[in-house]
């Protein structure tokens, strides 16, 4: 008997899928669903549950009541449990990249490297839980005698987690995996438009022994409960990744609770004179094309000096030849369908936009069904949104500067700030540039890449608040305790 019967059923031909609220697999109160479909062939591949406030007040209350019972655990148990959920993700391991496949259209390969992120984040919990270490301050350090405090940290409580699309999988995961081991409760709002991986990871927590209610997993529409999750007065902090306007919505309507936002970004790489030119072209297609562009640290912007745009373009173009587009079950795609229409009609419009103000179209440029092809714009500027606006999408876009200082106000002046790179072979030189980007993260000759979270990561303006990570995000999800003893002179 499979292990996931309890997440689905099968009816008149359609599997339904339950949420996991309380211990327990639900359909919603009143019994609605939507559909979940194949962004490569439109097939359905589930109906998942569409849950109501009732339900959503439902999975909050039931953490609420169990951060008792995960405090009694202590934190060697939380991590044997979520240790064994990595042992069980890898079991069926299988099944998971089915279903992001399916689910997400993600090319195999990247299905896969998801999952091999998740097994992994989730064995190094227990290197995150040095993160709950406190500290002890002897009070004479700063001229305070007679008293001495321990710091401890202690969970916030109640972590609401929203994820997004693009990582639907291992983005839970890696707000999920340090909220437990902290010692939160996690209320998890999968992504609508591929939330079933999520699902299926709850089966997962039960088989690892997590006490009930310790985590819930709800899907459904966050325009009806969204405003009633994130203003609950039992959720504590609010785990969030998605767009920036999203972030300020939740800001505005939280209260006061903590909040953790990775949010948009328009990673702009730099492109000097000294540069290797062959590993940059590299890298940042790579940067820009790896799942489709729907990312929010993809390198969306191409800052490369004049003198030497000409051979880096060239260079570019033999790249993208490279990006196989197709079916995502086939091992060698590396370009798949986007998520919706939506999606794809806000690729065409900042595509468009820019041709029609003089960007040259070197190739791509065109759609088929839910697929953009691989696109490259030459000769972008700054009167064109794409130059501004989140991508997200297989476009390569290239903005020629006449120096370092033109590349350095460009990338500045967007209202983003969440990963950058610079390509140069000079290293002190590439210190000072990454020391004046206005991002979170820079990296120096190579594309950003984030994978398990071993560098802290996380945005600055408005691209976020608070930063991820192995230790850092165990951090985000404690607050800190102040004990002061007056022990006498």
């Amino acid at each position: 008997m499979s292990i996931w019967g309890p997440v689905r059923r099968k009816k008149s031909g359609s599997i339904f899928y339950r949420m996991f609220i309380n211990g327990r697999w639900v359909s919603s109160s009143n019994n609605e669903f939507f559909e979940v479909r194949d962004p490569y062939d439109n097939s359905l591949v589930g109906m998942v549950p569409k849950a109501t406030k009732k339900d959503a007040d439902t999975a909050i209350k039931a953490a609420h009541k169990a951060i008792a019972k995960l405090s009694q655990l202590g934190i060697y148990k939380r991590i044997d449990i979520i240790e064994k959920m990595s042992n069980f993700v890898e079991k069926y391991k299988k099944d998971f990249v089915n279903t992001l496949v399916r689910e997400a259209g993600k090319p195999v390969c990247y299905a896969e490297g998801e999952v091999n992120a998740v097994i992994e984040r989730l064995k190094l919990v227990s290197q995150e839980a040095r993160a709950m270490c406190g500290e002890f301050i002897p009070g004479d350090v700063c001229g305070v005698s007679g008293r001495v405090a321990v710091v401890v940290r202690q969970p916030v409580g109640v972590v609401l987690a929203i994820s997004p699309f693009n990582y639907p999988f291992f983005i839970s995961i890696a707000k999920i995996a340090p909220a437990l081991v902290a010692g939160n409760a996690v209320v998890c709002k999968a992504a609508s438009d591929d939330p079933i991986s999520t699902l299926m990871f709850g089966r997962i927590a039960e088989l690892a022994g997590l006490p009930k209610g310790s985590l819930n997993i709800i899907t459904g529409s966050s325009r009806e409960i969204g405003d009633f999750m994130t203003s609950h007065p039992l959720v504590n902090m609010i785990s969030f990744t998605g767009s920036s306007a999203v972030g300020k919505h939740i800001a505005s309507v939280a209260g006061m609770k903590k909040l953790h936002m990775e949010l948009g970004g328009k990673g702009p790489a730099i492109v000097l004179e000294d540069a290797d030119l062959v590993l940059a072209a590299k890298e940042c297609v790579s940067g820009a094309l790896k799942f489709s562009g729907q990312r929010c640290d993809a390198l969306s912007r191409i800052l490369v000096t004049e003198s030497i745009a000409d051979d880096f373009v060239r260079l570019v173009l033999k790249e993208v030849k490279k990006w196989k587009v197709g079916n995502p079950k086939n091992r060698k795609t590396l370009i798949g369908p986007l998520i919706n229409e939506s999606a794809i009609k806000k690729v065409e419009e900042l595509v468009n936009d820019a041709l029609s103000k003089g960007a040259k179209l070197l190739t791509g440029g065109k759609k088929k069904g839910l697929f953009y092809m691989p696109t490259i714009l030459d000769y972008v500027n700054e009167s064109m949104e794409i130059a501004w606006k989140e991508t997200f999408g297989p476009v390569v876009t290239i903005m020629r500067v006449k120096n370092l200082e033109e590349a350095l106000r460009i990338a500045n002046k967007s209202e983003y700030g969440l990963d950058a790179s610079v390509f140069t072979k000079d290293i002190n030189k590439a210190w000072k540039i990454a020391m004046k980007l206005e991002s979170g993260s820079v990296t120096i000759n190579g594309h950003p890449a984030h994978g398990v979270g071993v560098f802290p990561f996380g945005g600055d303006k408005d691209s976020g608040m608070g930063r991820e990570g192995i230790w850092e995000s165990v951090r985000e999800m404690t607050k800190l305790h102040t004990i002061v003893m007056n022990i006498g002179d």
